[in-house]
């Protein structure tokens, strides 16, 4: 003979329920943590961004405010990035509190650096001038040139070991995973190299086409003609003849 079952009280229903729904909030807790998972892809490590920096340049003044040839070439190199990729205001820092023989001589070279700017299109209303005091006046203390600019800068840290290398970490070695250093300084160095940082975000426009060179080449398509060019070297045949062989 089989007896009924009996009912369950209600008070253990709730309990099994409540004990249910919690092991389900905890089961999609676990499945939507993945964020505390470190990149593996250096590019998402060690990312580069667009961020707005300071170029400098020291100029050192000379007794009579002549400027060498090696500095007139970095003033004329300087000025020439002010001029296609500055932002706002060239600033000109004079160093203050020297003697009289060397504040002249500064004023000197700072004269000579405006003539400089004046020849390579720099107006005179894109100077700021300031200055800054001299701790050891017996020390050079150069006039600093410098403006804002965009450039192309790691956003992470270079350098950090937060794992070791060595047989430590078991789990980290077991892993195959690469170290949080790696490809940050291949990074910086790409950033630093980088003429234009606008050239990271997107490419530049077509150029002017050549159109002598178009027509040409459309006249001898007209007349049955190879258009390509037939590149040769001193005594030997064509290197379009070469390559088809």
């Amino acid at each position: 003979m089989t007896l009924p079952a009996l009912p369950r009280p209600p008070a253990a229903l709730a309990a099994v329920v409540a004990l249910a729904a919690l092991l389900g909030a905890c089961r999609a807790e676990r499945v939507a943590t993945t964020g505390s998972l470190a990149p593996v892809d250096y590019r998402a490590r060690h990312p580069i961004a667009l961020v707005d920096g300071t170029r400098s340049l020291d100029v050192f003044p000379t007794g009579s405010g002549h400027l060498d040839p090696r500095q007139a070439a970095d003033i004329d190199a300087f000025l020439l990035e002010f001029r296609r990729y500055g932002r706002g205001r060239l600033v000109v820092d004079m160093p203050r509190g020297l003697s009289p023989a060397a504040g002249a001589a500064a004023e000197r070279t700072a004269a000579a650096i405006r003539r400089l700017g004046a020849e390579g299109g720099v107006a005179p209303e894109a100077y700021a001038f300031a200055g800054y005091p001299v701790a050891a006046p017996r020390l050079a203390a150069p006039i600093r040139l410098s403006f804002q600019r965009m450039e192309a800068k790691v956003t992470s840290q270079c350098g950090l070991w937060p794992r070791d290398l060595g047989v430590s970490d078991p789990a980290f070695n077991l892993s195959n995973e690469p170290t949080w250093n790696l490809g940050c300084a291949t990074q910086s160095n790409v950033a630093s190299q980088v003429a234009d940082p606008v050239d990271l975000v997107r490419g530049r426009p077509e150029g002017r086409i050549d159109t002598v060179r178009r027509v040409k080449g459309i006249t001898d398509l007209r007349d049955s003609k190879d258009p390509s060019t037939t590149w040769r070297q001193d005594g030997q045949a064509s290197v379009k003849s070469q390559v088809g062989n």
